[in-house]
């Protein structure tokens, strides 16, 4: 297949690295030591187990003079999807699939933009990954990636799958997706987005017994709107296993608590948002979510406030 991802992180170098091994990959990234780097090295994949291997997908800042593409995978930043497919979008074609794994809900909206709705793929994976440098990216542990469309039977996506599982990528085709994508929903939306409120770690949240409350009470209203949604879900099994997750991981730093300690924006308008958006359009209440995407979004303005402040006494 030709296949290009667009997006070299940390989970677009993995991807974009295991699929190079049996098909025509390009990666996009907009960081030119980040292209130069893999046209001239490859991309280094470190394993669990300590070790490594170097794939060599070719690397590119723009998709100019390409052709439309077998399968374009989306990796970068929620809040960029839109403007990052409005530069590329001579490789998507009528018969290009247009596929995202990225975390939250509602990307099929901004897919639907540039394909039609039997062309777009929305996904989750078990798989993360860490960027260790420009052309390198160390693999944090495996699992499924589960792949669905609401435009057209699952089985005109097992090529996809196949194509992903031949490549290390185990994946499968489900017909209820967006459920599984909701579940993937529960800990991102409570004790992610604590961690980027307290700046704290994973356990912090489930040994507080304050910053625990406000966990469950983000699940409780999570599972309410889901339900409202269509998708019923346990509260006290989903509690559990947000524990679990906090546990386990206790020194764990979320992406969204390291993007807000770095001043970054981040993807809270797709995670926490999402929901909240989900709550408005049934019209019942989120008060938990919409002061955690408020809340969110004033630290990300306190931190412009204070580049910009820095700036003017330099």
């Amino acid at each position: 297949m030709k296949i290009t991802v667009i997006g070299c992180g940390a989970m677009g170098g993995l991807y974009g690295a295991y699929l190079s091994q049996r098909n025509d990959v390009t990666v996009i990234d907009v960081v030119k030591d980040t292209v130069d780097t893999i046209n001239r090295d490859g991309i280094e994949i470190v394993e669990p187990d300590g070790s490594s291997a170097v794939y060599r997908p070719k690397a590119s800042l723009t998709s100019e003079g390409m052709e439309p593409q077998d399968l374009v995978i989306v990796f970068v930043k929620a809040l960029f999807t839109e403007s990052a497919l409005t530069s590329n979008a001579r490789i998507i074609g009528p018969d290009t699939y247009l596929m995202t794994l990225q975390n939250g809900g509602g990307h099929e909206e901004i897919l639907g933009k540039f394909a039609d709705r039997d062309h777009v793929v929305i996904g989750t994976t078990q798989h993360n990954a860490a960027r260790l440098a420009a052309g390198s990216v160390r693999h944090g542990g495996s699992g499924k990636t589960v792949i669905g469309a609401s435009g057209l039977p699952a089985e005109k996506l097992i090529p996809i799958a196949e194509t992903l599982s031949s490549c290390g990528l185990e994946a499968a085709v489900d017909g209820n997706v967006q459920r599984l994508i909701w579940n993937k929903l529960f800990t991102n939306v409570s004790a992610s987005v604590l961690t980027a409120l307290f700046q704290m770690p994973l356990g912090f949240i489930a040994s507080d017994e304050y910053a625990w409350s406000l966990c469950a009470k983000l699940v409780r209203e999570t599972v309410d709107i889901a339900a409202v949604a269509g998708f019923e879900f346990d509260f006290e099994q989903k509690l559990a296993e947000v524990r679990h997750v906090c546990e386990a991981s206790s020194e764990g730093i979320t992406s969204i608590q390291a993007d807000i300690a770095a001043g970054r924006r981040t993807e809270v308008d797709t995670i926490s948002g999402y929901v909240a958006d989900c709550a408005r359009k049934h019209g019942i209440p989120a008060p938990n979510h919409e002061f955690a995407v408020a809340a969110i979004h004033a630290l990300e303005g306190k931190a412009r406030v204070q580049h910009e402040a820095a700036a003017a006494k330099a």
